[in-house]
């Protein structure tokens, strides 16, 4: 089994503060953040579970070999520019909760299940090396939960995919703005930003699940991902930031 020892605490909340080198059992160097003076180990096998200090409540898929960028292409992909924490209320971490909570900020899934598009993608550090989306959510026009996103197929408007991070729970997002289905999907000009804030804009208004009221509150890192172009899909520059949502009921 390969392990690394991480030092992890808030994560982009503080800061990093350190560094370390240290060897995995096939003796590989990887130079890890030292932040807030905890230390845990995470394993990089698939089979065994990850372990880190819970208030983390996500992991930067960088520190072990994975990327922020989706896999679209052999050399482009897509910013994974939005991050769920794995600190939100863990009834809208789990799959199905975390699909109801969609549909109550106004995406929802694909429009009548059906698949459009190619399937990324995305290496988040875990030990599972690149995964395929676990989920594409559409705006939801009208806030039909059924038929709104069939519209987002055919006039456009925001959607992201899904990745979810064994270990921290977290829900790591590539959201975007795309054009009409006559210009095939193609990403919206600042598409990236524009989707992003989109969706940051619409946890902090929050949404009702049942007899439960959401609430969100967002911080903004700009250590994951490298402004501009490079490597990005379609050529289009996004500007660096990644919002990391945290979800949470509103206190009655």
């Amino acid at each position: 089994m390969r392990t690394v020892e991480l030092f992890l605490g808030f994560l982009g909340a503080i800061g990093v503060v350190g560094a370390l080198n240290v060897s995995g059992a096939e003796g590989r160097n990887v130079e890890v953040p030292i932040v807030d003076g905890v230390q845990r180990v995470i394993s990089t096998t698939p089979s065994n579970a990850v372990e880190l200090d819970r208030r983390v409540g996500w992991l930067d898929p960088r520190i072990a070999g994975g990327s922020m960028i989706d896999f679209t292409t052999p050399r482009r992909g897509e910013p994974l520019n939005l991050i769920l924490s794995g600190l939100s209320d863990s009834r809208i971490l789990s799959d199905e909760g975390f699909k109801a909570y969609i549909t109550a900020i106004g995406f929802a899934p694909e429009c009548l299940g059906i698949h459009v598009g190619n399937l990324h993608r995305a290496d988040l550090g875990d030990g599972n090396g690149a995964q395929i989306e676990n989920f594409l959510g559409r705006q939801s026009y009208f806030n039909n939960p059924v038929y709104g996103s069939c519209i987002e197929s055919l006039a456009g408007g925001h959607h992201f995919r899904g990745w979810k991070q064994a270990g921290t729970g977290a829900w790591f997002l590539g959201v975007s703005k795309e054009l009409y289905i006559g210009k095939h999907h193609v990403i919206a000009p600042d598409g990236y930003n524009l989707g992003r804030n989109w969706f940051v804009e619409r946890a902090l208004q929050g949404g009702k699940t049942g007899a439960v009221q959401w609430t969100a509150k967002v911080e903004w890192n700009e250590d994951l991902l490298e402004p501009g172009r490079k490597g990005i899909n379609h050529g289009i520059k996004q500007d660096g930031r990644v919002a990391v949502v945290t979800v949470m009921e509103v206190p009655h």
